[in-house]
C-alpha cells in the first residue's frame, strides 16, 4: 500500500516526459491520485495503533545491510497527507506556458517520489537514499527554471544539502558500526547500549545534518538564496515540504535512537531555538523583498519546532507536529500570493509597491488572503498558527522558561516584520509604478483560497491533526496514550 506512494509518481513522472501534448493534464492526474491515495490511507490508519502500519519489507541488497523497510505512523502520515496536497498545488499554480514542461512536471512528480520515501523509510540507509534523491530534482527545479542568480542558488543549495546528508550518513554508519549491527533496520533500542559519550557524537553529528537542512543559524543562508531565485510553485515545496525533512528526521532519528543524550543536549538546543528565532526574525524585518521576508521567517519559525523537540513532553511532541503542518500551509500560501503579486507587478519590493487592496485597480481578493496569512503566521487565535505556537510555547515554558520567553519574543516580531509588509504594500493609495494592474483570474486565487480555509479549518479543530499522532507520541516518550490526548486537549 505504501510503495504505490513512490512508483506512482515515479511512474507518472516516465509519461509526463514520453507524452508531450498532454503532461501537465497528466502531472495533475497522478497528483490527485496521489492525493486520492493518502486520503484511502487515512481512513484505513489505526489510531490506536502506535507501531508502524501497512508495513514493507524485503532484503534489498544483503551485502551491504539494505532492506527495503517501509511503514507510517502519526509521525510520517500527516507530513505524507501535507506532502500529497502541496505537490499538487505546485502543478496546479504552475504557468502553463512554461519552458521544458516534460521535464519540469517530471521532476516535480519525482521529487514527491522522493519526499514520501523519506517520511515512509524504516531502514536508516533507505532513508539517507531518499534524503539524497530528493536534492537532484530540486537542484534541477532551481537551477533551468529559476531567475537571473539562479546558478549560484541552486549550487549553495546543492553544496549544503549534499553536507547535510554526508553528516547524517556518517551518523549512520557510526551508529551500525559501534552498535555491532549488519544491518540498517531503524531500532529505537540500538543506541542504548552505547555509551554516552558515543551517542553524543552521534547525536551531534545528526543535529548537524538536519540543522542545516531545517535551516537553523548558521546555516541558513541557503534557504534566502533559494527561495528569491525559486519559481513560485518551487517555493511552495521548497518551503512547504522540504523543510519538514529535517524536523521529521530530529523528532524520528535525534529523540528516537538518543533519547539520553538528547536529555542532556536538550537545554543547548533550547539556546539554538533562541537564536534562530530571534535571528530570523530580526531579518525579516530589514528586508524590502516580499519573498525574501517570507524566506526568513521560515527560519525564524524552524526554531519553534526545535525548542519543542528539546522540551520532549508528550504536548511539545504535539505541538511540534501542528507547527509543522501549520507552516508547510502558511509558508505555501505566503508564497503563492506573493508570486501573483510579483507577476501582476513585475516587482516585490515593498518600497515601491503600495495600494494593492484598493478594490477597484489592486488586488482586493489577493490582498484579503494575505492579510489573513500574516495573522496566521503572526499566531492570531482562530489560525492554526496560534494554536501551535500557543501549545509550543504552554509545553515548554515549564521545562525552559527563559528560552520560551525569549522565542515568545519572536512571535511580535513577525507581526511587526508582516505589518510592515501589509501597511507599505496592500494600504494606501494605489503607487504610480503598479497601476493598471491585470486582473487576477479565479484560476490563479483557487490554490491560495483552499490552503487558507485549511488553516482556518485547522485553526478551529486542532484535534485533527493531532488525533495522528497522539498513540506515535506516547510510544517514542513511553507515555501512555491518554496522557498524551490529555494534554493535547
Amino acid at each position: 500500500m505504501l510503495s504505490i506512494l513512490l512508483v506512482v509518481p515515479a511512474v507518472g513522472a516516465i509519461l509526463a516526459a514520453c507524452w508531450p501534448s498532454h503532461t501537465r493534464t497528466i502531472a495533475s492526474t497522478i497528483a490527485l491520485a496521489v492525493i486520492g491515495w493518502t486520503v484511502f490511507l487515512l481512513t484505513q490508519f489505526d489510531l490506536s495503533n502506535p507501531a508502524m502500519q501497512f508495513a514493507e519489507n524485503f532484503t534489498w541488497i544483503d551485502a551491504l545491510g539494505l532492506s527495503y523497510r517501509l511503514g507510517v505512523d502519526g509521525l510520517s502520515l500527516p507530513l505524507v497527507a501535507l506532502n500529497s496536497l502541496l505537490t499538487w498545488v505546485a502543478i496546479y499554480s504552475s504557468n502553463e506556458q512554461i519552458e521544458r514542461p516534460r521535464l519540469y512536471y517530471s521532476l516535480i512528480l519525482l521529487l514527491n517520489a522522493a519526499v514520501s520515501g523519506v517520511f515512509l523509510a524504516q531502514d536508516l540507509l533507505l532513508f539517507f537514499i531518499a534524503y539524497e534523491l530528493e536534492l537532484i530534482p530540486l537542484y534541477l527545479l532551481i537551477a533551468i527554471w529559476g531567475g537571473q542568480k539562479r546558478a549560484y542558488a541552486a549550487t549553495k543549495f546543492l553544496i549544503y544539502t549534499a553536507l547535510s546528508g554526508a553528516l547524517i550518513l556518517a551518523a549512520f554508519l557510526g551508529l551500525a558500526w559501534l552498535g555491532g549491527s549488519n544491518s540498517f533496520i531503524y531500532n529505537p533500542a540500538l543506541a542504548h547500549a552505547l555509551p554516552v559519550s558515543q551517542q553524543l557524537l552521534l547525536l551531534g553529528t545528526l543535529l548537524l545534518g538536519f540543522g542545516i537542512k531545517m535551516p537553523l543559524f548558521p546555516f541558513h543562508t541557503w534557504l534566502p538564496d533559494a527561495h528569491v531565485e525559486a519559481s513560485t510553485p518551487i517555493s511552495v515545496l521548497l518551503a512547504g515540504v522540504l523543510l519538514k525533512l529535517a524536523t521529521y528526521g530530529i523528532l524520528r532519528f535525534c529523540v528516537g535512537l538518543f533519547p539520553d543524550a538528547w536529555q542532556i543536549a536538550a537545554p543547548w538546543l533550547s539556546v539554538w531555538a533562541i537564536v534562530s528565532v530571534l535571528y530570523g526574525a530580526l531579518m525579516a524585518i530589514a528586508q524590502k523583498d516580499m519573498k525574501k521576508m517570507v524566506a526568513y521567517s521560515s527560519v525564524s519559525h524552524m526554531g519553534y519546532i526545535l525548542l519543542a523537540a528539546a522540551a520532549s513532553t508528550p504536548l511539545s511532541f504535539s505541538a511540534a507536529m501542528i507547527q509543522m503542518v501549520s507552516h508547510g500551509l502558511i509558508s505555501a500560501t505566503l508564497f503563492l500570493l506573493v508570486g501573483v503579486v510579483y507577476q501582476k507587478t513585475k516587482t516585490r519590493d515593498i518600497n515601491i509597491l503600495e495600494g494593492l487592496l484598493n478594490p477597484e485597480r489592486g488586488m482586493p481578493v489577493i490582498g484579503s488572503l494575505m492579510v489573513v496569512g500574516v495573522m496566521a503566521s503572526a499566531g492570531i487565535p482562530g489560525m492554526v498558527g496560534f494554536v501551535a505556537e500557543f501549545l509550543i510555547f504552554r509545553s515548554s515554558f515549564p521545562i525552559f522558561p527563559v528560552q520560551t520567553l525569549l522565542c515568545m519574543v519572536g512571535t511580535g516580531l513577525t507581526a511587526v516584520y508582516y505589518l510592515l509588509l501589509i501597511n507599505k504594500a496592500f494600504f494606501g493609495r494605489l503607487s504610480a509604478p503598479v497601476q493598471n494592474l491585470e486582473a487576477v483570474t479565479w484560476r490563479e486565487r483557487y490554490p491560495a483560497m483552499i490552503l487558507t480555509i485549511a488553516v482556518v479549518l485547522f485553526g478551529l479543530q486542532p484535534g485533527w491533526i493531532t488525533r495522528w499522532s497522539e498513540p506515535t507520541i506516547a510510544a517514542t516518550l513511553h507515555q501512555p496514550p491518554a496522557v498524551v490526548a490529555s494534554v493535547a486537549k
